[in-house]
């Protein structure tokens, strides 16, 4: 399968743009229970899943630290600061053409 396709189906699978989209204003990293307590309605193997799939694709990076409880951190990457700004621009261009009839278009 081709590098685009593979991330087309990445970036519009389930889950996907709401991991994405809290990253996108912060740099701290984020830890995976505050994806559990904000990703309602997600299985924890999705989540789980789907932040697999954005690390091994270099989109996030995952830190992992030897405590008890277990705490694991996620940041974007720089690859991963450039889709979500994409995104963000997405997001904008729908926010404007939305309250358009029919008509309008």
């Amino acid at each position: 399968m081709d590098e685009t396709k593979k991330l087309r189906e990445l970036i519009t699978k389930r889950g996907t743009l709401e991991i994405l989209i809290p990253l996108c204003c912060t740099t701290d990293p984020v830890r995976y229970i505050k994806f559990r307590r904000t990703m309602k309605g997600f299985s924890s193997k999705t989540l789980t899943m789907r932040l697999k799939q954005l690390e091994k694709n270099s989109i996030l990076e995952r830190k992992a630290y030897n405590e008890i409880p277990p705490r694991v951190e996620y940041r974007l990457t720089d690859k991963g600061q450039e889709l979500v700004e994409s995104i963000i621009d997405l997001l904008q261009w729908m926010r404007k053409w939305s309250g358009l009839t029919r008509k309008q278009i």
